[in-house]
């Protein structure tokens, strides 16, 4: 199978990419299709292929990103001695034309791709123990799902010191999988259902972004409802339960070190340090200089949810 190039992207403006990678599923999209992305869900990715949001604004962290880009794929080049070049095309699938490719480098001589990648000291700890994290392998399966290839090559620079890479092969079993979850999201775009929330921080930004503020007004819901809040009910009351076992626990901890900082048992250790902490006294500072809380002090509005069961007439 050889990928189609579906559109040139040296010769579009940003707008025109933006609109051509609505027609489809990329990469960055798989991992939070799968609901493994940290910063997105399925549910904003829908949103963007409908046109009901825009893309996120690139922002300092994604600038660099880009900016760097170059410069992982000639250390890349550097290390293995393998040539690359860009790909100034949008691939597609020829069977599945909804799944698309905008891959970062291509390897001469061979069929494979280079993705590049950064990222921060605290990423990089758990990219070095968990050998690269899932939305990357998720991304370059994808890419080999779209071409055809017979491998990826996944190069990062953590931290701006420290320079990894490895080789990835298809793993069907995933490539099966994606196929079958990236189909399903692509029949909701087409039919204009949008995917259902899950409880990933990702989707609770999401919701916040679409919905700011109540309009004061009351609805029905439907009969499902009763299903999510019996969820809710024993989810909360799971946590409690919980919670009062972890306290338990700390409590007798402390009460096992007394006046002692740190304790040890087996492979652990248990600390109970004396720390300090200088916070401002809100309630002073309105008091004393109420002008002065009035300029720095804030207002913000979210919105909570709760659920209480009214009691029969």
């Amino acid at each position: 199978m050889q990928a189609l190039k579906l559109v040139k992207t040296t010769e579009l403006s940003h707008e025109q990419w933006l609109n051509e990678r609505r027609r489809g599923i990329g990469g960055s999209d798989a991992a939070a299709i799968a609901g493994v992305h940290r910063w997105k869900s399925a549910l904003e990715v829908w949103l963007e292929k409908m046109g009901q949001i825009q893309p996120q604004e690139e922002n300092e962290k994604m600038y660099w990103g880009t900016r760097l880009e170059e410069v992982v794929a000639e250390e890349f080049s550097k290390r293995t001695c393998k040539k690359v070049q860009r790909c100034n095309f949008i691939l597609q699938n020829p069977k599945y034309p909804f799944m698309l490719a905008n891959i970062d480098r291509a390897v001469v001589g061979e069929k494979a791709g280079l993705e590049c990648k950064t990222a921060g000291e605290w990423s990089g700890k758990n990219i070095i123990e968990n050998d690269f994290l899932p939305e990357h392998i998720l991304q370059v399966q994808h890419y080999l799902m779209v071409t055809g290839w017979e491998r990826w090559y996944l190069a990062i620079l953590i931290g701006g010191q420290k320079f990894l890479y490895k080789e990835v092969l298809p793993d069907f079993e995933i490539i099966g999988y994606l196929t079958k979850i990236e189909s399903d999201f692509w029949g909701l775009v087409e039919a204009g259902i949008p995917p259902l929330a899950d409880g990933s921080e990702a989707c609770s930004n999401i919701l916040e972004k679409m919905y700011p503020k109540s309009n004061g007004e009351a609805i029905e819901l439907p009969s499902s409802a009763l299903g999510l809040i019996e969820q809710y009910n024993t989810a909360k009351n799971d946590v409690k339960a919980a919670e009062y076992l972890k306290d338990d626990a700390t409590n007798q901890l402390k009460n096992l070190l007394g006046d002692n900082e740190k304790g040890r048992v087996g492979q652990y250790v248990v600390n109970w340090r004396s720390q300090t902490q200088n916070r401002t006294d809100t309630k002073a500072l309105k008091e004393k200089f109420p002008d002065v809380a009035a300029q720095v002090l804030k207002e913000t509005t979210f919105r909570k949810m709760e659920i209480k069961e009214e009691k029969s007439k």
